[in-house]
């Protein structure tokens, strides 16, 4: 799959074919249609952040469920979703509350694991993470309003 790589920190990126990402248990796949540049993103890139190299950035996406990881039981393939910047784990106290942005055990598209600037990304612990986009409502949209609106 095609993807934007980072292989130095504040270095260039480069169009690469990597291999594509596999639905972890619990997780799933995303075809990404749209996806943002942040300044986290830079941050992250500048090496602000604790990332590992070679690397592939991006955290603000909406795209379509194309594999479906063992254990997810409310997201299907076809479904348009995107996720919020923390995804917590599903499985503690504070996910479990209903507050996975706290979650001790966070992980992060762009950050803690390949993102965005990819023709795929793994989301994990999906039925915790994943918010559905309703139809009618364009995946450029919904980047721009993530942006300005989160």
């Amino acid at each position: 799959m095609r993807s934007l790589v980072m292989r130095q920190i504040a270095g260039p990126l480069t169009v690469q074919d990597v291999d594509q990402p596999e639905a972890p248990a619990g997780g799933v796949v995303i075809s990404v249609v749209a996806t943002g540049l942040c300044r986290s993103d830079w941050h992250a890139w500048a090496g602000h952040d604790d990332i590992a190299l070679p690397h592939v950035p991006g955290h603000e996406f909406a795209g379509v469920v194309v594999e479906v990881g063992q254990g997810v039981t409310g997201w299907a393939v076809g479904d348009r979703v995107t996720a919020p910047f923390v995804e917590g784990c599903g499985t503690c106290e504070w996910c479990l509350g209903g507050n996975a942005q706290v979650c001790p055990d966070q992980q992060q598209p762009g950050f803690t694991h390949w993102g965005s600037f990819a023709e795929r990304v793994v989301i994990h612990a999906a039925d915790t993470n994943l918010v559905a986009i309703p139809e009618g409502v364009s995946f450029e949209v919904l980047i721009f309003r993530r942006r300005y609106t989160t």
